[in-house]
């Protein structure tokens, strides 16, 4: 081989390299910007929203869900807690909301509404309330009013207040291990 083929092998062998090189990095800026700014993994961890959502269980929380649209009564987020941890749970009050338990029912506003997803839960505890009761309490506008499903174990804007917004990471809604599990908690 002459010298002049050898250089230009080791050329290509280098170029072919840098594309390697610049591939792996894109991948990596690809996967730091959609984790950062659109979907992260999350992890159950404790009862507190059991039966809906199990401990270990892993789910998709969409960062952007609330960028473009508000916050509904009854989706679960994933918000930064005052203790420094990150905690899921389930939104019950909006900005503005009057919300009351009173004999293990929600009232908003004045009104009777029905948490279908608790069903299983009474069924368990069928002669005790799952929510004590409590005062009236109104969410404040740019915050949240949020619950655990697992009432009795859950630590929740009861005791560490309402959410501001700006705590928000964004709405968990798919399971997505174990795989034997896979779904969409609502």
């Amino acid at each position: 081989m002459s010298e002049e083929t050898l250089i230009e092998e080791e050329k290509a062998g280098k170029k072919e390299s840098w594309e390697w090189i610049k591939a792996i990095l894109i991948a990596f800026a690809i996967a730091f910007i959609i984790r950062q700014f659109l979907f992260a993994p999350v992890i159950v961890d404790g009862e507190s929203m059991v039966p809906t959502l199990e401990h270990g269980d892993r789910m998709i929380v969409n960062k952007m869900a609330y960028t473009f649209s508000d916050p509904n009564r009854f989706d679960i987020i994933v918000f930064h807690a005052p203790a420094g941890k990150d905690y899921i749970k389930r939104i019950i009050g909006l900005p503005g909301d009057e919300i009351k338990f009173e004999n293990d029912i929600l009232y908003v506003n004045g009104e009777e509404v029905a948490e279908v997803y608790l069903d299983e839960l009474r069924t368990s505890y069928s002669s005790e309330n799952l929510t004590h009761d409590f005062e009236a309490i109104i969410v404040p506008e740019d915050q949240v009013f949020v619950l655990g499903d697992n009432r009795r174990r859950s630590k929740d804007s009861r005791d560490i207040g309402t959410i501001h917004m700006d705590e928000v990471i964004g709405r968990a809604n798919i399971v997505f291990w174990p795989l034997s599990n896979i779904r969409m908690a609502e």
